[in-house]
């Protein structure tokens, strides 16, 4: 017990002073700027050349979605996901040497060239999200957290960050075994992650972008839309367009949904009126037992 105790002091300490460090100390390899980089980035292209040109700049929920930038990239590790990930990693690690495992790398990518390395993480962590994100969509409790994100009303690039932090829990947890199996080092997380949250960022931002025929590999505006559409067609109840950077799961699997540009439909879901509009609220409400 007093090992996991440490590792949750060391967890503490060890992130807040990352965490002041990636603020204080600019690099290449610093999160905090790349984000703050690229949600300018996407932002400026939002007032640039906007695809809705009546929605506001500062839109509906712009400010919640801004805090929730904060908080989900940053304070939620602070107050706890890293000591909590650490914990769990050190207990998988020794339940595994119960049984006598010291690993569980099935295929070792280390002598690959880098890019075939940045290339298969990416397409393994895609399709295992594409599932979590299906799952959310599915099962009742899952989708009680997932419709915080399915609360925006009006679309702009920092909706990709109004989600519960719960979900980091799910998708990093089901994530964790496939990619431990390739075994990776964080160099090429940085990477790929970064990557994601660009066009996360695109998915979400108010821009007319399909990419043409690049849209039926590489998830987009006018795809995404219709994932977040408050009507679903009626064979679709559980929505379409799981796919969070790729597009090419949903039409290689049949979930693929985009009959016009869906400019000017309406977002949200059934009854989502009475649905919270404040942080903490949105965190308690998957909470609640339904009346």
């Amino acid at each position: 017990m007093g090992k996991y105790i440490d590792i949750i002091e060391r967890s503490f300490s060890g992130y807040f002073n990352y965490l002041i460090k990636e603020i204080s100390n600019p690099s290449w390899t610093n999160y905090f700027y790349w984000l703050l980089g690229l949600s300018i980035l996407v932002f400026l292209f939002e007032i640039i050349v906007p695809w809705r040109k009546k929605q506001s700049v500062i839109r509906k929920g712009f400010w919640l979605d801004t805090f929730y930038i904060l908080f989900n990239f940053f304070l939620f590790s602070l107050i706890g996901y890293n000591a909590l990930s650490n914990v769990g990693v050190e207990l998988f690690n020794d339940c595994l040497g119960i049984f006598g495992i010291k690993n569980i790398v099935a295929v070792e990518v280390q002598d690959f060239p880098v890019w075939m390395q940045l290339f298969i993480m990416f397409i393994v962590a895609d399709f295992v999200q594409w599932n979590v994100h299906r799952m959310l969509h599915r099962v009742p409790w899952m989708w009680k957290f997932h419709k915080v994100h399915h609360s925006v009303k009006e679309m702009g690039f920092a909706a990709q960050f109004r989600f519960h932090f719960l979900e980091t829990i799910v998708y990093k947890s089901i994530q964790y075994i496939p990619l431990a199996m390739i075994g990776f080092g964080i160099e090429q997380f940085f990477v790929v992650h970064m990557f994601t949250v660009f066009v996360g960022h695109l998915n979400h931002a108010n821009l007319d972008w399909s990419y043409g025929k690049f849209g039926y590999i590489f998830n987009n505006p006018r795809m995404h839309i219709w994932h977040h559409a408050k009507a679903l067609p009626a064979e679709r109840p559980y929505g379409m367009n799981f796919g969070l950077t790729l597009s090419i799961w949903d039409y290689l699997f049949g979930t693929a949904y985009v009959p016009d540009s869906g400019r000017d439909i309406e977002l949200g879901f059934e009854d989502d009126a009475n649905f919270p509009n404040t942080f903490i609220k949105q965190m308690k409400y998957p909470f609640k037992k339904d009346k």
